[in-house]
């Protein structure tokens, strides 16, 4: 153990030079740091790295998550207040409990427009048709009359004043779903597969990413305090009661003795300190990568046998996009694959890996301290040994399974059950009444008729599940009613394309994102069509600052601000998405969009392999050599 100790150690001590790869236009170096947390531990073994001699400062925000008593203080008292908004601490705090503090950056005076954003914790995307009602209502009555769904399969409400919050949060609550969780140092929403077959395997994943929402749940009773008066909710989390077989709270709760379980009655998995950052895992069967898998921190297929049982799972960890401009021990990277675990362990080894990075991610630097740069820096062998010192077993080798494919889930699919479920398509996943298109009141409409629950897709639409046949017809008359395109219509681009929010709320955005990128996909969508190339299906994603929130490292093309109409230019990844793309160019204006794509274009009708994707082209030609086309290039 203490040779094991002394190696971790030192990988993590050693990271401090990193290394280089250089680019077309600027230098990405995956400099990687981690660093000790000073959580206790019920056992008397210090499984792998020995607590520091001598206390070291901790950084401010982490002081603040020990003194907010498990996540209650400054907020409450700041709630209490006859201010528009909080303070910049209990605004911190707050985001634990699914919430952001934003305002209007386009409207300009001394005093800001305080409002607040919500978003929700929807473990498998699942939207029962009470809860849509009841955010259509909200919506209207506390918002700005419209719903976002996200990139992490949630609905996300904007423009609530902070006199509302209570109310929003609490009807939320009470109905039997949650904020906890949404945001912050915690496992925020699980991902899975939107599909909703009957099939064992896609059962499994729903059912497990329910699991372990709700293993990795904050315990502090700060959420009930503060929402709800201290009183219990009128109906329990759906999710929870769905999994009350797997008798997750006590296995959340068993204490191996190998420090994963701490002494702190109120959140024995997260302490007083909670994560170094926020946390992220997605579930799926093999083949089905429909949700960006390797982007989490966990990764977690499904593997069954021949008949339909469950056998386990296939692990993948270190997935992550955020990074920083100009920051080169900043990156995106895909998740790498770790092993195969059965399927009675699996709630042991994921925790085992949660607490691997509470105590070993960095708390001192906040840009590196999601889980990928600890498993960057150890290298997927030694954070597998690290993982295994806290599981208690060895992890056995990862199973082979199909190849991985991309599929969005839209249009009309039979679920296997003798029942249909619809994939429809929203740009960007705004929800709302505009003019004739009236998306909002479509959902209502078909949720009153048809009593339908949804899912929301990694790729913000929405899927209705559980369709009678017969009822087929009567949904695509209320969408077209109002004014929603059946799929044949949506552009390719566009279908396949996200973007973030960005401006005019979110205070991270550099320049457009939502409201740019339909002009940009019309604007591609004319370059292609003069060149032919009209047929391609190319996956584009914007954002507006370099955080990642649409994951553009993972697509064909990307465009990421880097300042006012200015946006950096991403190659490369993936059309089913295993790989992150590499950055082509800094500083592209706006309106240089056309003469940037036309001679990639060009090079990629000269160059390509037969049923070459235009992600695959890139990755395969590199950055150099199409610099190298483009300098030679005249129209």
């Amino acid at each position: 153990m203490k040779f094991l100790a002394a190696t971790v150690a030192a990988l993590i001590a050693g990271s401090a030079h990193g290394f280089s790869s250089s680019s077309s236009s600027f230098t990405q170096s995956p400099l990687n740091t981690a660093a000790t947390s000073s959580s206790s531990s019920k056992s008397s073994l210090n499984m792998v790295l020995e607590k520091p001699a001598t206390k070291k400062k901790i950084s401010k925000l982490e002081q603040l998550k020990i003194d907010s008593g498990h996540l209650i203080q400054p907020l409450k008292e700041q709630l209490a207040t006859e201010e528009i908004g909080i303070s910049k601490d209990a605004y911190q705090i707050l985001k634990y409990h699914g919430s952001y503090q934003q305002s209007n950056r386009e409207i300009k005076g001394k005093v800001k427009d305080y409002q607040f954003m919500l978003r929700l914790k929807q473990p498998a995307g699942e939207l029962p048709p009470d809860l849509f009602r009841l955010l259509d209502d909200l919506s209207a009555t506390h918002g700005q009359g419209d719903l976002r769904a996200t990139t992490r399969q949630c609905f996300q409400m904007h423009g609530i004043m902070k006199g509302s919050l209570k109310t929003v949060i609490s009807s939320i609550m009470n109905i039997g779903s949650s904020t906890v969780g949404a945001c912050g140092d915690v496992n925020r929403n699980v991902m899975i597969t939107p599909a909703p077959f009957s099939s064992t395997d896609y059962q499994f994943a729903r059912e497990y990413s329910k699991v372990f929402a709700h293993l990795f749940r904050p315990m502090t009773p700060a959420f009930t305090q503060i929402w709800l008066d201290g009183e219990k909710v009128a109906t329990s989390e759906v999710w929870a009661k769905e999994v009350e077989h797997h008798n997750v709270d006590e296995k959340m709760l068993y204490d191996s003795g190998r420090g994963i379980v701490l002494d702190n009655t109120v959140e024995p998995i997260y302490g007083d300190r909670y994560l170094p950052r926020k946390f992220k895992i997605g579930v799926t069967v093999p083949g089905d990568n429909s949700l960006d898998i390797y982007t989490n921190d966990i990764g977690v297929v499904v593997i069954t046998n021949d008949k339909g049982e469950l056998e386990g799972f296939n692990l993948m960890v270190g997935g992550g996009m955020g990074r920083t401009h100009n920051k080169e021990n900043t990156f995106a990277r895909a998740a790498d694959h770790m092993g195969f675990v059965h399927k009675d362990d699996i709630m042991e080894c994921l925790k085992a890996i949660v607490a691997a990075q509470r105590d070993h991610g960095n708390r001192d630097v906040r840009a590196n301290a999601r889980m990928k740069y600890l498993v960057h820096t150890l290298g997927i062998d030694n954070f597998r040994t690290l993982v295994e010192s806290y599981f208690g077993k060895k992890i056995e080798p990862w199973r082979p399974m199909m190849e991985w494919k991309y599929n969005d889930w839209m249009g009309w699919w039979d679920q296997g059950d003798g029942k249909l479920f619809y994939g429809l398509h929203v740009d960007n996943g705004r929800v709302k009444d505009e003019g004739d298109f009236r998306l909002k009141t479509a959902l209502r409409v078909i949720t009153d008729k048809y009593n339908l629950p949804m899912i929301l897709s990694p790729t913000q639409s929405i899927i209705f599940r559980d369709i009678e046949p017969k009822d087929k017809e009567g949904i695509e008359t209320i969408l077209r009613e109002h004014g929603i395109k059946p799929l044949e219509e949506v552009d390719p681009l566009a279908r396949l394309s996200m973007a973030c929010p960005a401006l005019p709320l979110c205070g991270l955005a550099q320049t457009e994102a939502e409201r740019i990128i339909p002009s940009y996909l019309n604007r591609i969508r004319a370059v292609m069509d003069n060149m032919g190339i009209g047929e391609e299906e190319i996956l584009i994603r914007m954002t507006g600052c370099p955080n990642g929130c649409a994951r553009p490292y993972m697509a064909e093309l990307a465009f990421v601000g880097d300042g006012p109409k200015s946006y950096q230019v991403w190659l490369g990844g993936s059309p089913v998405l295993t790989r992150t793309a590499y950055p082509f160019m800094a500083k592209m204006k706006v309106d240089d969009l056309e003469k940037t794509l036309e001679p990639i274009f060009t090079m990629y009708i000269q160059q390509r392999q037969e049923f070459e994707a235009f992600g695959d082209f890139c990755h395969r030609v590199g950055a150099e050599a199409i610099e190298k086309f483009m300098e030679s290039y005249s129209a």
